[in-house]
């Protein structure tokens, strides 16, 4: 069995995973288990640099990514606006609220993103930290005796929200490929020789991502290195 502080692994689920599985899960009151992979925490009680505090047992010792439960607070129940406000500082949404699509195109839910500002409104200090909040749709029930359009329903009762920082590592969650990567064979090793000094061999195997957002930023990396080489030989 694999221990879970073993390296490489770590806990690396999609947007529909997390929503369909989950979150759904949660909703349902099914699989209490859960809560030792994704504890129920009240967030905005705690700054987040607190948070990679309570883990889940799969996050524990992970630096860039924690992700948990969050209640419905009492004044969301009561029609109000929730309060995202901590003792340092407050959340602040970016952008407009996005649609999360399942493998057949299939609407299953909304994510906010958020960002973390140090100090009070609206004059804080952006930090590093984000957050993306999820939360799903109500799954329709089949009537076949009902031709009536239904509006989709937002669940509000938990959701579920990712907590991150800003890393330049290439694993962070949102460098993910979005397709699968394709690894070339070994080019064959080509001779170069010039009619006054030595042989110069290169032998260079190339990795390319399809669709991937850094694929350019890897070509001139590569290039890069390929260059700087050349450039030791000719010296």
């Amino acid at each position: 069995m694999v221990e879970i502080n073993s390296p490489g692994f770590r806990f690396y689920p999609t947007e529909e995973e997390l929503i369909s599985f989950y979150l759904h899960k949660k909703l349902e009151g099914k699989s209490p288990e859960l809560d030792r992979v994704i504890p129920v925490v009240t967030i905005y009680d705690f700054d987040p640099w607190h948070l990679p505090e309570f883990p889940g047992e799969l996050c524990m010792g992970d630096t860039e990514q924690w992700f948990f439960f969050v209640p419905r607070q009492e004044r969301e129940a009561r029609g109000g606006r929730p309060c995202r406000t901590t003792t340092s500082g407050y959340w602040k949404a970016t952008g407009s609220p996005s649609y999360v699509y399942s493998a057949n195109s299939k609407v299953i839910g909304v994510k906010k993103s958020m960002v973390f500002y140090k100090g009070k409104a609206p004059i804080g200090k952006k930090t590093k930290w984000k957050m993306n909040e999820y939360r799903a749709i109500e799954e329709e029930e089949t009537n076949s005796t009902s031709s009536t359009f239904s509006i989709p329903k937002l669940r509000h009762e938990i959701s579920l929200c990712r907590v991150y920082v800003i890393s330049g590592s290439f694993r962070a969650f949102d460098r993910r490929p979005v397709a699968p990567v394709t690894i070339r064979e070994p080019a064959k090793t080509i001779i170069y020789q010039d009619e006054t000094t030595a042989i110069s061999v290169k032998n260079v195997s190339k990795m390319e991502a399809i669709s991937s957002p850094d694929e350019n930023n890897l070509a001139m990396e590569e290039q890069d290195y390929l260059n700087l080489h050349d450039h030791t030989d000719a010296d």
